[in-house]
């Protein structure tokens, strides 16, 4: 009978797995990513980079299937998740997952890497499509709106940085084109919702750190298709940099949030304003941008294993995958 009754929750518990988990993968891909380039450029040791990608892969195979057994299981629910107004927006973290993963392949397995790439693209350009026809075809509340936004449609300036080689200058552009006008004109809206309108719900404020990776991605684009830094690419960086300093000076509104998966959101922008600062000091060599890259990785890899602990805590105690 017992044994019945934790099937039941088991099944239950997968009925109620969020699309939101593909935020954990973002955030692993995005530290594997950051040791990748600390091994290149810092002098870290390559273990690190390597155990990482292993664990970012395994994550990711781990929760594809668990999804698409909800999809078999439970596709209705699947459905209003697509349909949701901020639920939506996570689904293209399953493709940012993908090129997050071909960028992680690049240099260890160029065949592995094309699959992710080719697949990721095809499928951000379709859900970058539909999220858009989304908001046209159906009224948005200004309460709907948060960082998250900046996924599906900002996620564009994520593919030429693994796309250089796979496909031609015109198309990486274009991907990076769309992303940068769209992150404009969503920061707009997003920034008057946070300021003149209701504050963003308590499991929603680690989003603001979403804040970061747009600048900050577009910034390695950027420097990936035109191989130099001038004045644009310059912006993007200190726009990234502001950002980061920002959400560090409000640091107390993150202390005594209560544990939500959307905490990985923490992860991915932070991991990715390390990687930017990287780049930059290996184009510059500037002392005091080795001094921030080392301290980004560090914070990362702090906020990675605090994240880490209190998942494994949350769901040992059966508080994630849960109705809401």
């Amino acid at each position: 009978m017992k044994e019945n009754v934790e099937i039941r929750e088991d099944y239950s518990r997968l009925q109620f797995f969020p699309i939101m988990m593909y935020a954990i993968v973002m955030g692993l891909g995005g530290l594997t990513i950051t040791y990748q380039k600390a091994h290149l450029w810092l002098g870290f040791p390559s273990i690190f980079g390597t155990v990482l990608m292993y664990i970012t892969t395994i994550t990711f195979g781990v929760i594809s299937i668990l999804y698409m057994m909800k999809y078999f299981k439970y596709k209705q629910d699947v459905i209003s998740e697509f349909n949701h107004p901020i639920r939506i927006n996570f689904f293209a973290a399953i493709s940012i997952s993908m090129l997050m993963l071909a960028i992680i392949y690049k240099e260890e397995a160029i065949s592995i890497s094309a699959f992710f790439w080719y697949v990721g693209t095809v499928l951000h350009f379709a859900l970058t499509m539909h999220t858009i026809r989304f908001w046209i075809n159906k009224n948005q509340l200004l309460d709907h709106s948060n960082p998250a936004w900046f996924i599906p449609i900002v996620g564009n300036v994520l593919v030429p940085v693994g796309g250089v080689g796979f496909a031609n200058a015109g198309i990486l552009n274009y991907f990076f084109s769309v992303g940068i006008f769209f992150w404009i004109i969503l920061f707009a809206l997003i920034l008057n919702r946070i300021i003149f309108h209701h504050q963003l719900a308590t499991k929603f404020m680690p989003t603001l750190f979403i804040l970061i990776a747009p600048p900050a991605v577009a910034f390695i684009a950027y420097v990936k298709l035109y191989g130099h830094i001038d004045t644009f690419a310059l912006m993007l960086f200190n726009m990234g940099l502001f950002f980061t300093l920002l959400v560090a000076f409000m640091y107390k509104n993150f202390l005594k949030i209560k544990f939500f998966i959307s905490w990985w959101a923490f992860v991915f922008p932070i991991a990715a304003m390390a990687i930017a600062s990287m780049l930059m000091f290996h184009h510059t060599g500037d002392t005091t941008l080795s001094i921030l890259s080392y301290a980004l990785v560090t914070i990362a890899t702090l906020i990675v294993l605090t994240v880490v602990y209190h998942t494994i805590i949350n769901i040992n105690k059966k508080e994630i995958c849960i109705q809401e």
